[in-house]
């Protein structure tokens, strides 16, 4: 199979370090948007539906629609990627972000709200695939190592002071402005496309055909788990409708395996997983999805009704959990660059999200924040230790003109592991919880927390003997 650039010369010459500079910054914006968006927009949820006099289900969608179409067609953008061109999917994926954030600031109503913000998590899928691929081709030893540092820093703070950002923006102007700013952030990203592409030495799987079928069938097979996932809560977890929807994913996923198995240019490389120790890396970003994101979600909730602190407090609250992420994935790309082995990092960063969950049950009605500032800070750090420096692992261990197809697999696996993990935690506290009484939901706070350590420790016994068997 011939390998060819991807609109970039063969090694990038020395006075390229400038434009490599900015092609990284063009990045991070873009990943940056992403998730801020996902996290922001549920805080301006209200201020929609005030002027969009929008219901219940239908202002929902202004966040699932973009999830669903997020989760299902990020493996796709990364085989397309490494088919048509990196720079070339990234540059089309920000389009589509750019015009989509634009639709949705301009949305008469929330139905075109809705469709904006599915468009939206089209691009948003091809600027988490691409965006990886294209580090990987632009920078080698060390400096990949920083790079995916600052890559999964960005995304954490993304993710952390997502609704931060954007509360702010709701309650001094509008929540329309909230979208125009990812509009406008997006449009210096595709200002910077043509210095990103002079700066990158991606290749390209030039012979390969697009692989039709295995797209549709494994968007086919997402759709269906995610929109399971998503009316799980609202239709009931054993109703017929939402076991039908499962159903369904594992029929289309059985079918996908099938498709793929026979084809020559398959979307997904069922041979990538045959490798132990790329699967095992893989499933890092599951630990974290229970470990992290799940109490990311939903410990807010927990400090207001049960600790009886306001919003704001809350929030303050919640930087305990969310400030490992401004300092420890640069700490693990130093200690990379002294000589500490990644692995070594990446299982204690495993076993912080295990120790911290089991700690955090320290949390109580009257237990004063210094008590559980230390497992909360474990837990954060526990999630950034890993991020950014688990992909660039995952990434050599595939080869270079399948880092897309790679990048889009780890990143779907994340994000619908975030899905998971967080419908997971709701409908274990529902189940346990009685309504909103602050006792119940204290009690059933501490068994969810319990489960989740037992969840991330069971992973992590997995995930080591992956990487054991692989080496």
């Amino acid at each position: 199979m011939t390998a060819t650039t991807d609109a970039a010369p063969a090694a990038p010459p020395r006075t390229a370090s400038p434009a490599r500079a900015l092609g990284l910054f063009g990045v991070l914006l873009a990943v940056f948007v992403v998730p801020g968006s996902i996290s922001g927009t549920a805080v301006a949820l209200p201020a929609i539906g005030a002027g969009t006099h929008a219901s219940d289900a239908a202002l929902q969608w202004v966040v699932n629609a973009f999830n669903v179409t997020f989760a299902c067609f990020t493996l796709a953008w990364g085989s397309l990627a490494d088919i048509t061109g990196r720079i070339r999917a990234f540059a089309l994926g920000a389009g589509i972000y750019a015009l989509a954030s634009l639709g949705s600031a301009l949305a008469p109503g929330v139905h075109t709200l809705d469709a904006a913000r599915a468009l939206a998590g089209l691009g948003g899928a091809a600027i988490f695939s691409c965006g990886s691929a294209i580090l990987f081709g632009m920078y080698e030893g060390p400096a990949r190592a920083r790079a995916f540092a600052l890559l999964g820093t960005v995304a954490g703070l993304g993710v952390s002071f997502g609704p931060t950002l954007s509360g702010a923006l709701v309650q001094a102007l509008d929540w329309r402005w909230m979208f125009a700013l990812h509009a406008a952030a997006l449009a210096v990203v595709l200002a910077l496309v043509p210095v990103l592409a002079r700066a990158t030495t991606g290749r390209r799987r030039a012979a390969t055909r697009i692989d039709v079928p295995g797209i549709a069938l494994f968007v086919l097979a997402m759709s269906l788990l995610t929109c399971a996932i998503v009316q799980g809560s609202q239709w009931g977890w054993a109703s017929a409708g939402v076991l039908a929807l499962f159903a369904g994913a594992a029929v289309a996923l059985a079918v996908f395996a099938a498709v793929e198995h026979r084809r020559r240019d398959p979307m997904l490389d069922l041979g990538l997983l045959a490798d132990r120790r790329f699967l095992g890396l893989c499933l890092v970003p599951v630990v974290g999805s229970f470990g992290f994101v799940t109490l990311l979600t939903y410990l807010p909730s927990y400090l207001t009704v049960v600790g009886g602190r306001s919003s704001g407090a809350a929030g303050l609250v919640m930087v305990l959990l969310t400030a490992p992420m401004l300092v420890c994935p640069l700490l693990a790309s130093g200690l990379v660059a002294r000589g500490v082995p990644a692995l070594t990092i990446i299982y204690a960063s495993l076993v912080c999200l295990v120790a911290g969950d089991a700690a955090l049950t320290l949390f109580g009605p009257r237990v004063p924040v210094a008590v559980v500032a230390v497992p909360m800070l474990v837990t954060g750090a526990g999630m950034a230790l890993a991020v950014g420096l688990v992909d660039g692992r995952a990434l050599e261990l595939v080869a270079p003109e399948k880092a897309g197809m790679a990048a889009g697999f780890l990143n779907t696996l994340r994000l619908g592991s975030e899905a998971v993990a967080v419908a997971f935690y709701a409908a274990l506290l529902t189940s346990l919880a009685d309504g909103t009484d602050p006792a119940a939901y204290d009690a059933a706070f501490h068994t969810v927390l319990w489960v989740l350590a037992g969840v991330c420790l069971t992973l992590l016994v997995i995930i080591t003997a992956l990487l054991r068997r692989g080496r």
